[in-house]
């Protein structure tokens, strides 16, 4: 099998490459000057199973052509741009290995961001730091409780789940869900209602946004969703910039009507002259959500556990189909 990434040692532990020398021969191509790993000569052909993560360079799909492999597995998140949907078929199936092990992670981070702007930590630490002045600090401002806020949450997806979850469990009782794909029994299971679009927008004091970038979420939270949300009402975004239209939301955050913590952007990395760079309601970060050491290691096992099921009896628990493939993120 063809293991196509740089940093290993981040995603696979001992145990983990242990486990897939047992099933076979690893080959791992060397790293270029870019730092990408490229799919090894004869991949059609010569291999039975590519493993491929963020480090793995673009390829021409008619690589994966050949009579011998028969899976790839992505350990990383999204398989797009690796993976065009008409690269599957012809005996070539795809697991996404890394998903499921990030999306807890993505959630804790969007929790963590959620009370950081509820309490105002960013804002604290920023004055604090600057002046070292205890009441420009903000000694005596008062931040809002997280058990007392609206949330609405768009998409109940794997990381939307989690996120419901650990608010539910933080004390949050009203929590809405726009998710077209969702029943209402699925919002039930976890505590949550249904919701369309517009009317989540108009009532939620905090909205999340866990939605995939398809076709039908680019553009969804735009400058009429932006004007629905209340005075002071919080945008949180661990997904994709594409579900928002930035520029909008860039003109709602510097009029200071809404405040946003947002860890995805348009345009990665964020340019040094962004309008968001400097803004006191705008916590960043540069897209670090899902990157715990314990995720990454779960990302390599949930890959190698993959993996061990398809040469023991072909099932994958993951896989990525022409059916769901456009429902991925």
């Amino acid at each position: 099998m063809a293991l196509n990434d740089l940093d290993g040692s981040r995603l696979y532990s001992a145990e983990e490459m242990n486990r897939l020398a047992a099933l076979g021969e690893v080959i791992r191509p060397p790293a270029t000057e870019a730092g990408t790993v490229p799919p090894p000569p004869g991949l059609g052909d010569d291999f039975d199973v590519l493993i491929t993560s963020w480090s793995t360079a673009p390829f021409d799909p008619g690589l994966l052509r050949g009579g011998r492999l028969r899976l790839a597995v992505h350990s990383a998140g999204s398989v797009r741009r690796l993976f065009p949907i008409d690269a599957l078929g012809d005996g070539l199936r795809l697991a996404q290995g890394g998903s499921d092990a990030m999306a807890e992670a993505v959630a804790e981070m969007a929790l963590t961001m959620t009370l950081s702007v509820l309490r105002n930590v960013t804002l604290h630490d920023r004055r604090l730091q600057s002046t070292r002045d205890w009441r420009v600090g903000g000694n005596g401002m008062l931040g809002q409780s997280l058990a007392a806020q609206r949330v609405g949450v768009v998409s109940l997806s794997r990381v939307g789940r989690h996120y419901v979850r650990m608010l539910r469990g933080l004390g949050v009782t009203d929590v809405q869900v726009h998710d077209p794909y969702a029943t209402e029994a699925d919002a039930a299971e976890f505590g949550a209602e249904l919701c369309e679009l517009d009317d989540l927008c108009a009532r939620s004091d905090v909205l999340a946004l866990h939605a995939p970038s398809i076709p039908e979420t680019v553009g969804m939270i735009g400058a009429k969703q932006l004007a629905l949300l209340r005075d002071g009402a919080i945008i949180i975004n661990t997904a994709r910039a594409e579900i928002t239209d930035e520029q909008a939301l860039i003109a709602e955050l510097v009029s200071g009507r809404i405040s946003a913590a947002l860890d995805v952007f348009t345009t990665e990395p964020l340019p040094t002259n962004s309008a968001l760079l400097g803004l006191e309601n705008v916590l960043l970060t540069p897209h670090v959500a899902g990157g715990t050491v314990q995720a990454r290691f779960a990302q390599g096992r949930a890959s190698v556990d993959e993996i061990e099921r398809f040469v023991r009896d072909g099932a994958l628990l993951a896989e990525v189909t022409p059916q769901n493939y456009h429902r991925l993120s």
